[in-house]
């Protein structure tokens, strides 16, 4: 049943251009933002491993968009409620849907990751970014397990909301305002941001230091493999509970 489920996932998702376009764009945004950041940017962005991930971002928000449109549009046009009533559980359903689009993200961010080192390397031959220490490897590899767990939270916001005007709303306002808004509070806006899930995200891929550099921050709470299981925990948790919503109520 497992394998049958993963196959009706696959199949629903590529069924359209939208997952297609995403897809596209989650490759050419990131990449041709790093081509330009080191192309035409000064010292403040030193060309280092870890700067060559610094337009993943762009990445991750799509991917975020893909996961909603693949998951809130099945509530909207009744496919999630012919799912249901073909599976006798609704868990095992949810479960091969967020398999699927996790696994997607993996391979994106792999891509992401590689891509954007190798066009780095391309734009300044001369400058050291071979891949010759474990926070090297991580920079690079580690989007395969951001974006995975970017996937996961995008299901997961998409099952609590339903609506994918809503959902979009969230995700997009939560990544490109509130995360970068919350650092300019008087205070405490510092010490909060460092607890931002896709800061998180940042830090343990070592894509931050243009944010955390030029912004001040005070050292980080957490190492970088902290930061990932923090920034796991939190998609895995956003998942579970809409996993837990949808499971009691009507599709």
């Amino acid at each position: 049943m497992i394998a049958n489920l993963l196959r009706a996932e696959r199949i629903k998702l590529f069924s359209t251009r939208a997952p297609w376009w995403c897809l596209a764009i989650a490759i050419i945004a990131p990449l041709g933002f790093t081509a330009l950041f080191f192309a035409l940017a000064g010292p403040e962005i030193p060309p280092t491993v870890g700067n060559t991930q610094l337009a993943s971002g762009n990445g991750r928000t799509v991917l975020l968009v893909l996961a909603v449109l693949a998951t809130a549009s099945e509530f909207n046009w009744g496919t999630m409620r012919l799912t249901f009533q073909a599976v006798p559980s609704r868990v095992p359903a949810l479960l091969a849907k967020v398999v699927v689009i996790a696994a997607l993200g993996a391979v994106l961010g792999l891509v992401v990751g590689f891509g954007s080192w190798g066009l780095a390397s391309l734009v300044q031959p001369d400058a050291d970014l071979a891949l010759h220490s474990a926070a090297a490897w991580r920079s690079v590899l580690g989007q395969s397990l951001v974006f995975l767990f970017t996937a996961v939270a995008g299901v997961g916001v998409a099952l609590l909301l339903r609506s994918v005007a809503f959902a979009l709303t969230v995700v997009l306002v939560w990544t490109q305002v509130l995360e970068g808004v919350l650092v300019f509070i008087p205070g405490v806006g510092k010490h909060v941001y460092q607890w931002m899930p896709f800061h998180a995200a940042d830090e343990f891929v070592g894509a931050a230091g243009f944010s955390t550099g030029p912004l001040q921050l005070p050292s980080a709470p957490l190492g970088p493999w902290g930061y990932a299981g923090y920034f796991a925990a939190i998609t895995v948790a956003l998942f579970v509970a809409g996993v837990l919503v949808t499971a009691r109520r009507d599709a």
